[in-house]
């Protein structure tokens, strides 16, 4: 390999030696040769992945596409590309949706150049900084007033480079953008005149002013501005020809936007850290762009010492520098985590560097494994809103449960970490869910069992691990096989699922959406308890509490026991409307007994269900694991939860608070929005007059009878039946005050202004199967008053509840 190119005053540095990784980073490993240092880099090639002791794996990697596309889907992020491999060779690459939506689509690819945002702090400055260190031109534990004197203003005199390096300084997080003002000078200006707010060293603090301190740091030490520094002794000895600061014109088409400015302009190519952009877009907290090769180029010269930094300086690097009693361990410059194995979330935080960036960018480095990840999207277009967090959880922890587990032995001696901020403990501000809670005690329920596991996309816990990982690796319990509901393991499939193999366990698949809804008596055969895990929906016609109360059946006749893992109702619930369903109108999207909207979890489904076939003779053995600190009243995004598609057209929250409104005219001629970006936010036919319909329901909320939504007229063309391919005139539901929609009633007044206003186009009866009233529909059909309409639920609705609170779990408020 080439040697990077150090600076011309470069001479044997002294970095301070010890510290936990040198337990687990062999010699052998951290010294190359000068015949290794001469050798061209290694190209970026991809390889078939394959582990330490095991065969190589399928290409099938469905899970992870799924996860991605799911998170796209959600609308957390436009498009993401991945990279992941080891220091001599990439194993995976792959790049999904798209790099811009407006003003013109535009789809992702694996070269795209991102704004790397906060990644700018570890692949730039601190490597810079670091190199410095090696050259004996900076010393980590002096002022670092030293390199800049005007810095010991204000009380940061006793700052050193290792605490601004470490976030320990003491200083905020940002300077202020009040007045507003522009220029570096102004800038530095504004850091001097920073105090900070914490003693040096005694807290981690993230902070972006520690990071412009080194990047000026950096360039007073080198004589050199940081943009020409970074280029000529890290970007161009690694081959990154596709990342730098201040990108030029060539690489306008293939850059990724970030957000729009107040002018309509797009940024694309400009820093979106307001900040670095008033710095004339550089700074050392942010402003680097890059591609995912090129930071995979990065991260396999990090796990070769010698390439970019010694191997004592990353020993140092990845030491703990924070004090352990903080939530994050931080290195220098880098969070510190643990390898990427299987429990990783039960070792120390030490053996993996990672950093994100605030625009959806993500690095991490294993240097016990020598492999790395680097994710990049830019979640913030088109609109500002999106969430990278999810993502990297789910994809981290997917990637992860490809390694056995390690041994905490090979992690060193490590510092005690407080249980309060251990992982593996409950969170107060965040719901557990049942395999949150089956994971704190320590699988107790399943161990020395034999077990069946029913189980989809969305069925994760909080760190976004799937319950088929989390049981796959759980020490004394043997997973054996895993069924699938409707829409399939993966939540992404419509009609028929055939079973078949999960590619990332080798475990058999068993569809329950096939030709069987329920475990058959030989599916069962070799397990003895069925864990049931899926995230419903909050509606009777949703058809995962069907495939629950189908497989409490199948258990009971044969004797297997089934555990219940909790999950919340994401639209509530303490809240329950529309009719019940009529005893002869149950099927597999129908629970008898049940109304539109049951307000209860899957746990308390399960017992109501439990009470049935204790009515026909069968004794099932039900054991629930509930939910901690989770409350009736909470919506989905109040639980601190991720949240994952669990179909692929309930998309986001909003559209689960629609959905029991929304699907009452599924079944009829018209289009709820499926195969458009906004399923069950808008319906629509073309033979319907918009804004005829959009004034026919606002009226029904101008007069009290609807609350919470607002409706307007719109046009689209779905590209799934009905009408695919068709221009539909419709309407667009917003909502306005979650807390006062009545979806249910929303859905009565669908079913009614439709049948009013085109009583010979739209097909009233086609609804009733979703309604599961016919004494309602005839309301509907004699055009029925709202507020009589929902009255004549209410005498059903009392007995619903006077037997649901024999079932409940939690509280009611």
């Amino acid at each position: 390999m080439t040697s990077t190119r150090r600076p011309p005053h470069d001479r044997p540095g002294r970095v301070c030696r010890g510290g936990i990784l040198c337990a687990l980073i062999s010699w052998a490993a951290l010294c190359t040769t000068a015949q290794a240092q001469t050798a061209p880099p290694a190209p970026i090639t991809l390889t078939p992945l394959s582990t330490t002791g095991r065969p190589a794996l399928t290409d099938n990697w469905a899970p992870l596409d799924a996860a991605v596309q799911a998170q796209i889907n959600a609308r957390q992020l436009p498009g993401a590309v991945l990279v992941m491999g080891d220091a001599d060779r990439i194993w995976l690459r792959r790049n999904w949706g798209w790099r811009s939506r407006q003003p013109v689509p535009e789809a992702m690819s694996p070269d795209t150049i991102f704004d790397l945002a906060s990644l700018t702090k570890v692949v730039a400055t601190t490597t810079a900084v670091l190199q410095l260190v090696e050259a004996e031109r900076i010393q980590l534990d002096a002022p670092a007033a030293r390199y800049w004197p005007a810095f010991t203003s204000k009380g940061k005199d006793r700052i050193t480079i290792r605490q601004l390096l470490a976030h320990t300084s003491g200083l905020r997080p940002d300077i202020s953008l009040q007045p507003d003002w522009q220029g570096p000078a102004e800038a530095l200006r504004r850091v001097l005149a920073e105090q900070p707010i914490a003693a040096p060293g005694t807290r981690t603090l993230y902070s972006d002013i520690n990071f412009m301190v080194l990047g000026e740091i950096v360039q007073r030490v080198s004589h050199t501005p940081l943009p020409l520094y970074v280029r000529q002794h890290i970007l161009l000895p690694l081959h990154m020809h596709d990342s730098g600061f201040l990108p030029p014109h060539r690489w306008a088409s293939r850059m990724a936007p970030t957000e729009p400015l107040a002018n309509g302009q797009w940024l694309k190519g400009q820093v979106q850290d307001p900040i670095a952009r008033r710095m004339a877009g550089v700074a050392g907290h942010a402003g680097l762009f890059g591609s995912a090769d090129d930071l995979a180029r990065f991260a396999q010269a990090m796990v070769q010492p010698g390439r970019l930094l010694k191997a004592e300086t990353l020993q140092e690097l990845a030491r703990l520098q924070s004090p352990a009693s903080d939530s994050e361990w931080r290195g220098l410059g880098w969070q510190l985590q643990a390898p990427l194995v299987a429990n990783r979330d039960q070792l120390a935080p030490l053996g993996l560097i990672g950093h994100t960036g605030y625009t959806g960018t993500g690095l991490w480095i294993d240097l016990v494994q020598k492999r790395f990840v680097v994710l990049l999207s830019n979640r913030l277009h088109p609109d500002g809103k999106g969430d990278a967090r999810p993502l990297r959880r789910e994809l981290l922890a997917l990637l992860s449960s490809l390694n056995p587990p390690l041994s905490a032995d090979a992690l060193g001696k490590a510092p005690a970490r407080p249980t309060s901020v251990a992982t593996s403990s409950p969170s107060s501000s965040v719901v557990a869910t049942g395999i949150d809670v089956l994971q704190a005690q320590q699988f107790a329920p399943l161990i020395g069992r034999r077990v069946g596991l029913i189980t989809h996309l969305a069925a994760v816990d909080r760190q976004g691990w799937r319950t088929l990982d989390r049981l796959r690796w759980a020490p004394g319990v043997q997973l054996v096989k895993v069924f699938s509901p409707e829409h399939g393991l993966y939540g992404d499939a419509e009609g028929k699922i055939a079973s078949g193999i999960e590619p990332l366990s080798g475990l058999p698949l068993i569809s329950l959406y096939g030709e069987q809804r329920r475990p058959t008596a030989e599916s069962l055969r070799d397990i003895d308890t069925l864990v049931f895990d899926l995230q419903d929906a909050g509606a009777r016609f949703y058809t995962y509490i069907s495939t629950l109360a189908e497989a409490m059946r199948a258990a009971a006749e044969q004797g297997v026991r089934i555990l219940v893992l909790d999950r919340p109702n994401p639209i509530r619930a303490d809240r329950m409307g529309g009719p019940v369903l009529d005893a002869d109108k149950g099927s597999f999207t129908g629970y008898p007994g049940l109304p539109v909207q049951h307000g209860m979890t899957v746990g308390e489904l399960a017992r109501w269900f439990q009470q049935d076939l204790q009515k026909e003779g069968l004794t099932v053995q039900l054991d629930v694991v509930p939910m901690q600190g989770y409350r009736r009243s909470l919506w989905f995004n109040q639980t601190g939860l991720d949240w994952v598609p669990p179909s692929p057209n309930l998309r986001t929250p909003l559209t689960a608070m629609l959905y029991p409104g929304m699907a009452w005219v599924e079944g009829a001629n018209v289009s709820v929005g499926r195969g458009t970006e906004h399923p069950f936010e808008w319906l629509g036919a073309p033979w319907i007059d918009a804004t005829r319909l959009a004034e026919a329901l606002n009226a029904w909320v101008q007069n009290g009878a609807l609350a919470g939504v607002q409706f307007s007229a719109t046009q689209f063309t779905p590209t799934a039946p009905p009408y695919q391919g068709q221009l539909c005139n419709g309407i667009q539901v917003r909502v306005l005050d979650r807390n006062r929609l009545d979806a249910p009633l929303l859905g009565a007044a669908l079913v009614r202004e439709l049948y009013r206003l085109w009583p010979q186009q739209f097909k009233l009866e086609r609804t009733l199967g979703m309604i599961g009233s016919a004494r309602t529909l005839q309301g509907l059909r004699e055009g029925q008053d709202l507020k009589a309409l929902a009255a004549s639920w209410q005498d059903d609705l009392t007995r619903f509840r006077q037997r649901r609170a024999s079932v409940l779990l939690y509280p009611e408020e």
